[in-house]
């Protein structure tokens, strides 16, 4: 029963992480609009798995690699920072022309436009945030005795592949959601898509660069 608790909460907590909007859902919602819901997914998922790498380092107390992350966090802060705006930049300026394509090299590009990029890219940009590592300690911190207290190596696995699948659930219903506006978007829509995430997506990398900035 224990365990069964143990794995709801870490569902729970990796959807509440993983859920506020902000610049790695821009990005997945639009990839999921550009290039369907297959890319979409795995850019969240991409997420999800930078999630449950915070979520292992919080769950089992790895403490020098928790104190390496923080002692530069401001740097890997800046970085992200500066990926984000690039990553806005790019954005605006993409054109999504291959929407214009037959029906057949449409669906062959759903499948094959740089996924493993599309994962890597969102991986990237989730590890490049150590305040979720930070969130992931306080939510741990704060369920306390609930879920902490006789936790073992096999109950932590457990709770980290639980916060990751709840990561998982969230990105597969934002896309599934989303993607059924695939397809449906004409050009020059999805030209106004691509230009308001990228400004939003840059805006936020400047928000951190910024609060990089106030840290010192």
């Amino acid at each position: 029963m224990d365990l069964l608790v143990i794995l709801a909460a870490g569902i729970a907590i990796g959807v509440v992480v993983a859920a506020p909007i902000g610049a790695v859902n821009l990005i997945c919602i639009r990839r999921t609009l550009q290039y369907g819901p297959i890319n979409g997914f795995l850019s969240g998922l991409g997420a999800a798995v930078g999630d449950g790498i915070f979520a292992s380092i919080a769950a089992f107390g790895l403490k020098s690699i928790s104190a390496l992350i923080l002692a530069y966090a401001a740097w890997i802060k800046g970085v992200g920072g500066v990926f984000l705006i690039a990553a806005g930049i790019y954005t605006y300026f993409s054109d999504p022309s291959f929407r214009e394509m037959g029906p057949r090299s449409r669906l062959i590009s759903d499948w094959t436009d740089d996924l493993p990029h599309a994962m890597g890219s969102t991986l990237l940009l989730t590890l490049m945030n150590p305040a979720t590592m930070i969130g992931f300690t306080a939510i741990f911190a704060g369920l306390g005795d609930f879920l902490t207290e006789k936790m073992t190596y096999v109950s932590a696995s457990i709770l980290v592949a639980a916060v990751a699948a709840g990561s998982a659930l969230w990105w597969f219903a934002l896309t599934l959601f989303v993607g059924q506006f695939h397809g449906q978007i004409d050009h020059q829509r999805l030209v106004t898509i691509n230009r308001i995430s990228g400004i939003l997506i840059a805006l936020f990398g400047l928000g951190v660069l910024i609060d990089v900035a106030l840290w010192y």
